[in-house]
């Protein structure tokens, strides 16, 4: 008989079942939970891989929320329980806050609506002892440095103390976006800028043609300040061996990258599922320990979503709850430390 102690979290996808318990005999005490930011604490960056506080190798693993804008719907998952669910029911040991920034209902122009969101999600996964991705997620960060600057310098001031948090200043910056003479130092700028009140938590610096040319910036990587690592974003639809290889050029020239966002289908967030190449991906990712976040936590009508439209937006959420790539996905952060 289960420990009324004993908590059980079973999620059925096909012939998938998701079981969480810790069980006890009369001679035998029930074994306590390790939660993620227990068992890595501050994450750092050794030798271009990010390790957890007594320097062995920390996989982060889970989801990304949809954009945070007032507006556009989705902005209602932003909420505790959905935390907790993921958490929980899904094995996540990471989740990402992506706040919109220069699109309307965005931070720019809602800038109270957006953080409180943020916020949310971040005391939440610190409650339930997982770590969390800030995201300024914007293609366009240089052109609102000191807005970045603000809001970086609240995140620090308010979550700093706490291992949880990690720092994404730049989602996708485009194509023609110089990295030397643009991205990088506004990056500079805005590390600078966290790091007078948080001298130590992860940061993670996007980089150019939507967080794909990591080995541009590897050829000239931001110095004088520690624990940075470089985005890189992959649509298994769209991309395949040529970016996987331009990643290893820089992890080879001393980068460590943070697959802050990636999807089972096409770039545009939409098409079926690329069920081959999201398996190529997800070796190449296990093979380098690379920590990545998968988008998204939404009910719209795209490929990508993890959600069928008009779901609850608190969770739980059923095997009927879920999308094609819902369900693919799920399977992955189920079979992890398999």
């Amino acid at each position: 008989m289960l420990s009324n102690l004993c908590r059980r979290a079973l999620l059925c996808i096909g012939m998938l079942t998701l079981t969480t318990c810790a069980t006890a005999t009369n001679d035998k005490p029930v074994e306590a939970t390790i939660t993620p930011v227990e068992q890595f604490g501050s994450l750092s960056v050794e030798d271009a891989k990010i390790v957890g506080q007594d320097g062995t190798p920390a996989v982060l693993k889970g989801i990304s929320w949809f954009w945070s804008t007032t507006g556009w719907k989705q902005e209602r998952f932003y909420n505790k329980d959905a935390v907790q669910h993921v958490t929980k029911d899904w094995n996540a040991s990471l989740v990402r806050a992506a706040m919109g920034v220069e699109v309307e209902g965005g931070y720019l122009t809602d800038p109270d609506g957006n953080r409180e969101r943020v916020k949310t999600l971040v005391d939440a996964a610190i409650e339930q002892g997982i770590y969390v991705l800030i995201d300024w997620h914007s293609h366009h960060a240089e052109d609102h440095t000191e807005a970045a600057v603000e809001f970086f310098t609240d995140m620090a001031t308010r979550y700093g103390h706490a291992p949880n948090v990690i720092y994404e200043i730049y989602n996708e910056p485009l194509n023609d976006t110089d990295w030397s003479t643009v991205i990088k130092p506004y990056a500079e700028t805005v590390i600078g800028a966290i790091r007078t009140i948080d001298p130590d938590n992860l940061i993670v610096v996007g980089t150019r043609s939507w967080s794909q040319d990591v080995d541009e910036a590897a050829k000239d990587p931001i110095t004088g300040f520690e624990n940075i690592a470089y985005t890189l974003h992959f649509y298994a639809g769209s991309h395949g061996e040529e970016l996987r290889e331009k990643a290893r050029e820089a992890m080879s020239l001393g980068a460590a990258l943070f697959v802050t966002e990636w999807g089972t289908v096409d770039a545009n967030g939409d098409g079926d599922v690329a069920t081959k190449s999201t398996k190529a991906w997800l070796d190449f990712m296990d093979e380098h320990g690379l920590s990545h976040a998968n988008w998204s936590l939404s009910d719209k009508v795209e490929g990508a979503s993890l959600l069928k439209n008009g779901v609850s937006e608190t969770g739980p959420w059923t095997a009927a709850d879920l999308t094609t790539s819902g369900v693919f996905v799920l399977e992955i952060l189920a079979s992890d430390g398999e």
